[in-house]
């Protein structure tokens, strides 16, 4: 990179944009989006094709419910796609190979049932059933490294560190080193090509955790990453660039239980930077990244029960 420092403002100007570099980083902005059609909430998501897969969840009324829809973010609109064929809340989702799969959940009452079910959709041919994980959880959360899926944490009563890794070509589970933290509630995001656990809860008590936690398929072994400032679980995680972002959860001592805190998380530099928060304190939304901007669906406004319709885009700073 050539020496800017004594160059005139104009020159700097010119050189700056030549090489790409922004002069004033530009805020987070959030827009609001067609709603879902139902409210729910511990909902699974993931990018299709440039569009939004939400599946499963909890209604209004604590039911378990087998909604799939699509959301199609250049005619913002909603389409109701085949329904699950096993209704599950807090189910872990990721679209791979033309396929997305449905990874573990609750089938209910509420997080009871945690079920083993891999529900996987292919578009013009329907639901069929993968091999199961090798164990059953909730709460779950789940991502694709290198053509392989990820699936870590969770409960089935108490909470658990589990790691699997599926291979869609053979249909089969490996089980791999768990996780340090047990948690469930958690988010991930994968970043150069290593899988990020952030936040989340343990046996239903904690419900602030700071455990930042990486895992490297390469060397098949979990390291310690700064933790998150603000501890919380049931908050959404993605990425886009080199950085991810954590937004929203549950556990706040303020009043409704809801965290709003956007906080992210910078791999190279391996610090964490708080943004300006939520429009809404939510938590137990869908989230995905399509292109920069991330898409966060559902969700519940007050710690528990309590689903929304809300469907925004949040584009955040370059990164």
């Amino acid at each position: 990179m050539p020496d800017l420092a004594r160059r005139p403002p104009r020159v700097l100007l010119a050189a700056a944009l030549s090489l790409g570099l922004s002069l004033a980083a530009p805020s987070p902005s959030w827009s609001s989006l067609a709603p879902l059609p139902q409210a729910r909430q511990e909902v699974g998501a993931a990018a299709v094709n440039g569009r939004v897969y939400v599946v499963g969840g909890f209604l209004a009324d604590g039911r378990t419910t087998a909604r799939a829809e699509a959301y199609d973010p250049v005619t913002n609109t909603w389409a109701s796609l085949p329904p699950l064929p096993v209704p599950v809340n807090h189910p872990a989702a990721v679209w791979l190979g033309g396929r997305l799969y449905v990874l573990g959940g609750h089938v209910g009452p509420g997080l009871e049932g945690a079920t083993d079910a891999v529900q996987i959709y292919e578009p013009g041919k329907g639901w069929r059933s993968g091999t199961p994980l090798p164990s059953k959880r909730g709460g779950l959360a789940a991502a694709v490294i290198g053509g392989r899926i990820y699936a870590v944490g969770g409960q089935r009563g108490p909470s658990v560190g589990d790691l699997a890794v599926y291979d869609p070509g053979r249909d089969r589970w490996t089980v791999l080193p768990p996780m340090p933290t047990r948690r469930d509630h958690l988010g991930v995001a994968v970043l150069e090509g290593r899988l990020h656990a952030v936040g989340g809860r343990t046996d239903g008590r904690d419900f602030r955790l700071t455990a930042h936690e990486v895992y490297d398929p390469a060397s098949g072994r979990w390291s310690r990453a700064a933790p998150l400032p603000t501890g919380r679980s049931g908050h959404a995680v993605a990425a886009t660039g080199r950085c991810l972002y954590a937004l929203g959860g549950e556990g706040s001592t303020r009043q409704g239980g809801m965290f709003g805190e956007v906080e992210r998380y910078d791999a190279r530099a391996g610090t964490w930077t708080t943004l300006s928060p939520m429009p809404q304190a939510r938590h137990g939304m869908g989230a995905v990244t399509l292109g920069a901007r991330l898409l966060l669906s559902g969700g519940g406004v007050v710690a528990g029960l309590g689903p929304t319709a809300a469907n925004e885009a949040f584009t955040p700073p370059p990164c």
